[in-house]
């Protein structure tokens, strides 16, 4: 790949760039004036070469990136100069750019669900992109769509070919994206997130299809992410952006390795570390322990049984949250049967103990937060909360019962009320469930708006007019109105940037010890939990597969599905990425020769 020295200038016996981009420009008409999105960006990409650009929301990386295609609201422009080999692109023409967009330039948008049409196939939205851009005929636009999703990995791909996206997993949808956006063979290719709404391992399968394509199809790569761990896996060089300008530019290993900018330094800073807990990790440095862990699993891949470490027990007491043989049941509606989500569940949360829940979507995870406030039935053996058996009671006997429980939603900004200011929004909990007056209900409010960090006179703002992070700690704040024995936080991080999210985990961190709940802490990200868990249970397909100290299960999985859980999580280190990839790639290998034999 090419590199760039640290200054921005390429060596001697570079290729020409596919993409030269010289001080670029955003800017939006808003409220009577002109605001800043980005400015002053330039660099080159060549063939071949990913080159990320980094920073958190709001930075601009994205709104630079979508200007280069002319997708900016009506309210926007952009300036400068970016040339697609030779080619001007800011200032062309709609009707040019229109022949530019899916068959010279390309986009993987984050979201697929959102991104491709819900009323059309994967398969005819494949082939619209070939027909717009090239002369096919139906039938031949079936086969090329039929050979993309082949490339990229598309099980079954005849049957596929019908399915809308609705009908497809995560992974498959971004593959589709993919597809798409590989139909015309584009020589710039813009990544924007296009894994920050996968789970690690599909992630990894992801990032795995990326690389051996650009090795396919030889095209520049701009790749937008707040994942450094991504960015270690990926990138040959790393622009980093904080309100609309680059502050700093390197190849992969400078940045990692020697980050001069402050900012630069307390994003990498601000990124969680698998193995920060654990003395040594599977597939972690040294070479030989990967060798080792990859070989021949003891425990089938496909086993249910659960796995429990020494040291697994929970602290003494009466339990807040505990389940033993418990089987969890989504009704069945018509003639669609009821689907079993959990099967035999044996999991017990001391007091004040904080214990991490891991697993792909769909392991069940979800679910048993669920189930601990009743909005999922409990059809076989106990859930009880502190306690209170939630197993066969009714609505009625529920309502005292969750008074003593707490919940963090993945996504503030869908779970807080848009019509009602967030002072009212984290009242609203005391409201009905304490015969408070309306001067003392308020003084609640400001003490649970001091403890998350949020100064009181955001209490009559409304959720729309705070940030991500500002939002989470509004959610936080509601959970924690009723001072409950038991919180459920459900994702509460996946959506913030990296440094909003250790902001939010040091807060979690310091209100766990203050307020002493017990804490179900649901998450895909691993690296995580270890921060805030001094357990870890790790689910799969409804079934508890492995149960442990978080030093144990990150630094000795034991069940295979753990171990491949654990190497899918990329790290903010070049070497040491490159080094657990080629570990994970081995052993999923090994796996899959043992099932074919």
């Amino acid at each position: 790949m090419t590199a760039q020295h640290r200054d921005g200038s390429a060596p001697a016996d570079a290729p020409a760039p596919i993409l030269s981009v010289r001080d670029l420009g955003v800017r939006f008409w808003v409220n009577d004036e002109w605001f800043t999105a980005a400015r002053g960006l330039t660099y080159d990409l060549h063939p071949g070469e990913v080159l990320a650009i980094v920073g958190e929301s709001g930075s601009g990386k994205s709104q630079s990136s979508m200007s280069l295609l002319g997708l900016v609201p009506r309210n926007g422009r952009a300036s400068g100069s970016a040339t697609l080999n030779g080619r001007e692109l800011i200032g062309m023409s709609q009707e040019r750019l229109q022949q530019v967009r899916g068959k010279d330039i390309s986009v993987i948008f984050q979201e697929p669900m959102t991104a491709l049409n819900p009323v059309y196939t994967a398969g005819f939205q494949i082939t619209e992109t070939l027909r717009a851009h090239t002369v096919m005929g139906p039938r031949e636009a079936k086969q090329e769509a039929l050979r993309l999703m082949r490339l990229v990995e598309i099980p079954d791909p005849e049957e596929r070919y019908d399915s809308f996206p609705h009908q497809l997993s995560g992974g498959q949808r971004q593959r589709i994206m993919i597809a798409q956006a590989l139909a015309c063979e584009p020589k710039l290719l813009i990544a924007d997130e296009p894994t920050t709404a996968l789970d690690v391992t599909v992630q990894a399968e992801i990032l795995k299809l990326m690389r051996d394509l650009r090795r396919k199809v030889d095209a520049g790569i701009i790749l937008i992410t707040h994942d450094m761990g991504v960015v270690a896996d990926m990138a040959d060089r790393i622009l980093v952006m904080k309100q609309g300008e680059v502050v700093e530019e390197g190849t992969a290993a400078e940045i990692f390795t020697s980050p001069q900018h402050p900012y630069t330094q307390r994003l990498l800073d601000s990124v969680p570390h698998l193995g920060a807990g654990s003395q040594e990790v599977a597939f972690g440095s040294d070479a030989e322990a990967a060798d080792e862990a990859q070989s021949a699993p003891v425990i089938p891949i496909t086993s249910d049984e659960t796995f429990v470490h020494p040291g697994s027990e929970p602290s003494e007491g009466a339990a807040a949250l505990q389940l033993a043989g418990t089987c969890i049941e989504y009704p069945g509606t018509g003639r669609k049967k009821a689907f079993r989500a959990a099967h035999s569940i044996d999991l017990t949360i001391g007091p004040g103990e904080v214990v991490g829940l891991v697993g792909e979507s769909g392991s069940g995870k979800t679910t048993i937060g669920r189930a601990a406030v009743g909005l999922v039935p409990v059809v076989e053996g106990s859930l009880t909360v502190d306690g209170f058996e939630v197993a066969g009671t009714t609505n009625k006997q529920l309502r005292q019962m969750r008074s003593t429980v707490g919940f963090v939603f993945q996504d503030p900004g869908s779970s807080l009320n848009p019509r009602l200011p967030i002072g009212e929004s984290i009242g609203e909990p005391i409201l009905l469930h304490q015969d408070l007056d309306a001067a003392e209900r308020g003084r609640r409010v400001e003490q649970l708006l001091d403890a998350v960090e949020l100064p009181r006179s955001m209490r009559n703002r409304y959720p729309h007019e705070l940030s991500g992070g500002q939002r989470q700690r509004v959610g936080i704040a509601r959970a924690l109105a009723l001072r409950p024995k038991l919180l459920v936080a459900d994702e509460p991080t996946s959506a913030l940037d990296v440094s909003v999210q250790a902001t939010v985990l040091t807060l979690f961190r310091n209100l766990q010890e203050e307020y002493g709940f017990a804490c179900l802490f649901i998450s895909h990200d691993l690296a995580v939990v270890e921060m805030v868990a001094s357990r870890i249970a790790v689910m799969r397909r409804g079934h508890l597969l492995e149960v442990g100290p978080s030093a144990a299960v990150v630094g000795d999985p034991q069940h295979p599905y753990t171990q491949r859980l654990l190497a899918a999580v990329p790290v903010p280190d070049p070497v040491e990425q490159r080094r657990r990839r080629e570990a994970r790639d081995a052993m999923i290998a090994s796996t899959a020769e043992d099932l074919a034999g």
